[in-house]
């Protein structure tokens, strides 16, 4: 915020000595003065001053309209203070004082210490207008967010009732009774909340990466950090890259618990992920490998996790899924190219 102090005072008193006389006395007592040859001068200052001091006769010697459309064209929360300098015992001339609006009058010759209190009366008020200008436009901002976070609301919604229709639909071809099916459900459910809880806590614009694996799979940890290992640069994923990542983590951590290197007490999961800025954008590559569990064997069917994989993360994602299927453990390859986060910008 601009200080009072610190911004220019304007003055135009092109006749006799009033401007030099006016300009000595408020630089006395430490405020900035800006001397305006003529009545154009003062006009196009007008937007980076405080106030203006203006003798009478130079209004009634020129030409006010472009003054008159200045003060006219003010926004709502402005309201520029004039001083007019008149001669003592005489009226101020009535049209001038309408067309200023804000103005103080004062009658010539003054006691210094008049003007200087009436200019420092001006810049006050002048600072106040301008702190009711920045809350003004803070509330707009604020509204602006609003709105586009409930636009940006609407559309995930939609996107998430879409997803658990999905996985309803999905766990219900793979699931043979009423008590799996219930189970599988629920613990996707749970999945895509812990995914959506890390999206809300900032304000549903990015998830960070690492925190989705520890999600999943801190609880199968040791204690000693030997069973999961996460190594990989911080990346902050886009909710809509969020979503879908978040449940083939789930699906590869549920796979891992069931038939994979979880279900073994001496099983290990190794993620590593790295980010390169290639011409066309950046891609993320993600490295999930199992070791120490069951032998593993290619599986006859292709089960939820895996067309999840395949489908959802190649079509919602455009990413390259490759999965082996190595005795010693299932290893599965991501590359995804990283988008940009659109949701709101900084102010």
């Amino acid at each position: 915020m601009t200080q009072a102090a610190d911004v220019s005072v304007l003055i135009l008193a092109p006749h006799g000595r009033d401007g030099a006389v006016a300009s000595g006395i408020l630089e006395e007592v430490g405020i900035v003065v800006t001397t305006c040859p003529n009545l154009e001068a003062l006009v196009a200052m007008l937007d980076v001053s405080a106030c203006a001091v203006i003798t009478e006769e130079a209004l009634l010697s020129a030409d006010r309209r472009e003054l008159a459309e200045w003060i006219e064209r003010q926004p709502p929360w402005s309201d520029f203070p004039f001083l007019l300098l008149t001669h003592r015992g005489g009226s101020p001339v009535e049209h001038l004082t309408a067309l200023l609006g804000n103005v103080t009058v004062l009658e010539r010759p003054f006691h210094p210490a008049v003007l200087a209190n009436a200019v420092r009366s001006a810049l006050r008020a002048r600072l106040r207008q301008r702190e009711v200008e920045a809350h003004l436009k803070e509330r707009q901002r604020t509204h602006e967010r609003q709105a586009l976070l409930i636009r940006e609301l609407h559309h995930r919604v939609k996107n998430t009732l879409a997803t658990v229709q999905g996985l309803l639909g999905a766990t219900a071809r793979s699931t043979h009774s009423v008590e799996e099916f219930y189970r599988s459900f629920a613990d996707r459910i749970v999945a895509l909340a812990n995914t959506h809880n890390l999206l809300t806590e900032d304000y549903w614009q990015t998830a960070p990466l690492i925190e989705m694996f520890r999600n999943e799979l801190a609880h199968y940890d040791d204690g000693a950090q030997q069973r999961i290992s996460l190594e990989g640069p911080p990346v902050e994923l886009s909710a809509d890259l969020a979503v879908p990542i978040g449940m083939a983590v789930h699906e590869l951590t549920t796979n891992a618990a069931k038939h994979g290197a979880l279900s073994a007490p001496g099983g290990q999961i190794s993620v590593a992920w790295t980010v390169r800025d290639l011409a066309a954008g950046r891609r993320l590559a993600i490295e999930w490998v199992e070791r120490g569990g069951p032998p593993v064997e290619q599986p006859r069917r292709r089960g939820f996790g895996s067309t999840l994989l395949h489908r959802v993360l190649t079509h919602q994602c455009h990413a390259t899924i490759s999965i082996a299927y190595d005795p010693e453990g299932l290893s599965c390859h991501m590359d995804i190219p990283l988008i940009e986060e659109r949701l709101v910008p900084e102010y």
